[in-house]
């Protein structure tokens, strides 16, 4: 196949999974769904009741207004360049619902309306996970915060937030998730990964038993590849679409991590810890309701370091103790869906 041939093929994709795209005399409206680790998204004041020393103006970081307006700025700056379709954004190291409040405010995003969701959980550190949406596409209609289910003494760690509604007029959950981190080593933190993998499924199983057929996006920073126990065992989520049945999970970037692709870089190898995990009745071809079409990693040149040892890898906003004034040590993942056009469908 010729090159010319080949970018014809390649327009011609864009063009039929455009927000309402043409293929074949039938219309499709598209919707996406991302995440993102924000990175130490700490205001500048202190709370007694969180370990946030590191992130005040006498602090490890010096963390005073300068450095906060610059890491709204960026961030707002990053989720400004991804589609104008995004609907739902869940979001991960966040400190409260007020520094979500000080982003969606931000210029380069605070005409797209979004609006905040978080529920503050036990985490030593005092970060969460949270959700923007755009109302214009998704209305929320439940929240709820599950604490992990373990009985490892004293392990405190981010809720897992649920928040249903509707986008496109169907009803969809979307968990949001910041499984415990690798720190101490794997043989520590495996069975804390696993724990909270069980209570994800328990949020599914509880879901399915209300629906059979409910569409559920679980999302988040696992701290682990979509190869790993806690993802395929504990979770149960499959990576090839056919081995899919009712009531399980597809991984929609197991087929990425396959690949090579990867959401942060440590010590020169990839991982894949930003995961957008769907439900069976969001797959197959049928699109009078919402289907899933792709995921992607948004790892956009402006979102990486161009130089130095960390050639390539996310730019994050500190480094060796060093502010960067960078982004986030994450790229995003990024999910869409489609949908028939209802107008077209019923000419």
């Amino acid at each position: 196949m010729n090159f010319s041939r080949k970018l014809f093929i390649g327009l011609l994709m864009i063009a039929c999974f455009s927000v309402t795209a043409h293929c074949q005399d039938k219309s499709l409206k598209a919707y996406v769904i991302g995440f993102y680790n924000l990175e130490n998204l700490f205001d500048t004041i202190n709370d007694p009741n969180k370990n946030d020393e590191q992130f005040l103006p006498d602090g490890d970081y010096s963390w005073g207004t300068l450095k906060y307006t610059n890491k709204l700025k960026k961030m707002s700056y990053a989720i400004s360049q991804m589609p104008k379709n995004l609907a739902v954004l869940g979001v991960s190291e966040v400190e409260n619902i007020d520094v979500l409040q000080d982003l969606v405010k931000e210029e380069s995003i605070i005409d797209r309306n979004l609006k905040p969701i978080l529920v503050e959980g036990p985490d030593k550190r005092g970060v969460d996970v949270g959700l923007l949406y755009n109302p214009a596409f998704f209305t929320p209609t439940n929240v709820t915060s599950t604490r992990i289910i373990s009985e490892i003494p004293d392990f405190y760690t981010r809720d897992q937030l649920c928040v249903s509604g509707l986008l496109d007029n169907e009803e969809i959950h979307i968990i949001v998730l910041h499984w415990p981190s690798r720190g101490g080593g794997l043989k520590r933190s495996n069975p804390r990964r696993a724990d909270a993998a069980k209570t994800t499924k328990h949020i599914c199983d509880s879901l399915f038993k209300i629906n059979p057929q409910a569409k559920i996006v679980i999302m988040g920073d696992l701290n682990d590849d979509p190869v790993d126990a806690s993802v395929t065992k504990h979770l149960g989520a499959k990576g090839q679409k056919e081995s899919v049945a009712p009531q399980e999970l597809f991984n929609t970037t197991y087929s990425l991590y396959k690949k090579g692709i990867g959401s942060l870089a440590y010590q020169d190898l990839w991982n894949l810890f930003d995961q957008i995990i769907i439900s069976h009745d969001l797959l197959g071809k049928d699109y009078n309701t919402l289907k899933y079409w792709k995921t992607e990693i948004f790892n956009k040149d402006f979102l990486k370091q161009h130089e130095g040892k960390y050639k390539g890898y996310p730019l994050r906003t500190h480094s060796g103790g060093v502010w960067t004034n960078g982004y986030s040590d994450h790229f995003p993942s990024l999910m869409w869906v489609v949908k028939y056009n209802e107008a077209q469908e019923s000419k």
